[in-house]
């Protein structure tokens, strides 16, 4: 745009009213956990464009793997708010603060030291909890997950809700419910089969097995990879992994998946012999957000809203029976499960004994405190 022509449009501006919730300085005062931050869009020829922004919103609770807490969550929500109603920004990158995680889902220390047995406060937490998710796929603007690292639990559900997801691919993806007290009803069971599939959605929600970048955009739950592991100067992709497209001996695609015996270990020695590298990552989120840029705005919105419909559908019509539930469940199984995660420790785990549990229900035993305490992974001793 010219100098005159810049002139011309300005002259024709009028004083625009705030529809934002909160000021700025009331947003950042909420949390110093969630970072809220305005970046230059840039345009095809890699400068930056004047007026124009990206929002990038990333969650920075790194000693505990950008897990949420509940500030964290209000936070969340009015960052996404802003985004949405700032008339300068193209795009929002939702990510997490180093190279180890994007999300890991809930606080589950938060979750054992207060909300385990107290279902009437962990209703009110998973009501802020479904307006994060409602802020994301209501935002007016396209969502690019950068998936920086770890996507697990409600961090792979919130990813989920996102427009966009591209992934370093050292990253690693999956749900933890069933495993530690909890289904995974934030999200994972609206999104999941419509994303992957039915049958796939069972093998993620039901086994709680991580899996791959490179499986998550083969099954398609991210529209791109990109390699961040740097050897000898030169980026090379995850050599945990298969990454080339071949079958094994039952025919099966195995791309994506864990090498084993002496390729395993060979990928393992790989890894630690290496550095990560984001910028790879970078440039792939910034080249996608100037694609959007050149766009009426208008027009991407709707699309977005039209695209969106099957995910916000399901989400919409199960996210209040999903609160009730998941509120419930913290007198029972989730109080145990996440009192075990949070106090086990590498030597005795973080799971609970499922048999000794299933043994118990199966001889009718009531939930006590007793049959909880008896399940906790310390008491295998």
């Amino acid at each position: 745009m010219t100098a005159k022509a810049a002139r011309a449009v300005a002259a024709q501006s009028h004083e625009a009213k705030d529809h934002n919730l909160v000021s700025d300085a009331v947003r950042a005062s909420i949390c110093s956990e969630v970072r809220y931050e305005k970046r230059p869009v840039k345009g095809t020829d890699g400068k930056p464009v004047a007026g124009l922004f990206n929002a990038w919103i990333t969650l920075d609770n790194q000693s505990q793997f950008n897990s949420y807490t509940t500030e964290m969550v209000k936070a969340t929500i009015l960052a996404f708010r802003a985004a949405s109603a700032a008339r300068d920004v193209v795009a929002v990158v939702f990510t997490g603060a180093g190279d180890k995680a994007f999300c890991t889902g809930g606080n589950t220390k938060e979750y054992a030291e207060y909300y385990a047995g107290n279902p009437q406060e962990y209703r009110g937490y998973m009501r802020l909890f479904n307006d994060m998710v409602s802020a994301i796929l209501g935002c007016d603007k396209p969502v690019v997950c950068r998936v920086n690292g770890m996507r697990i639990g409600g961090g792979q559900e919130i990813g989920m809700a996102c427009d966009f997801s591209i992934a370093q691919d050292l990253a690693r993806f999956g749900q933890a419910g069933p495993k530690h007290g909890s289904a995974p009803i934030g999200g994972a069971t609206d999104f999941l089969p419509y994303m992957i599939g039915c049958e796939q959605a069972m093998v993620s929600g039901l086994l709680c097995e991580p899996f791959s970048a490179h499986k998550a955009y083969r099954l398609g739950i991210v529209n791109d990879i990109v390699p961040a592991l740097k050897v000898d100067g030169k980026f090379v992709a995850n050599p945990a992994v298969c990454t080339d497209r071949f079958l094994d001996e039952y025919g099966r695609i195995i791309h994506g998946e864990p090498k084993t015996g002496s390729a395993a270990a060979e990928g393992q020695a790989l890894l630690k012999r290496g550095s990560v590298d984001l910028s790879l990552l970078d440039e792939k989120v910034e080249a996608l957000c100037t694609k959007l840029l050149y766009t009426f705005p208008e027009c991407t919105t709707k699309t977005v809203e039209e695209l969106r419909k099957p995910k916000l559908n399901a989400w919409n019509s199960n996210k209040e029976n999903s609160r009730d539930w998941l509120a419930l469940n913290m007198m029972t199984e989730a109080r145990a499960g996440f009192r075990a995660f949070n106090e086990g420790t590498r030597e005795t785990g973080r799971e609970i004994d499922f048999v000794a549990l299933r043994q118990a229900l199966a001889a009718n035993a009531p939930w006590t405190d007793e049959l909880t305490e008896s399940i906790q992974p310390r008491a295998r001793g």
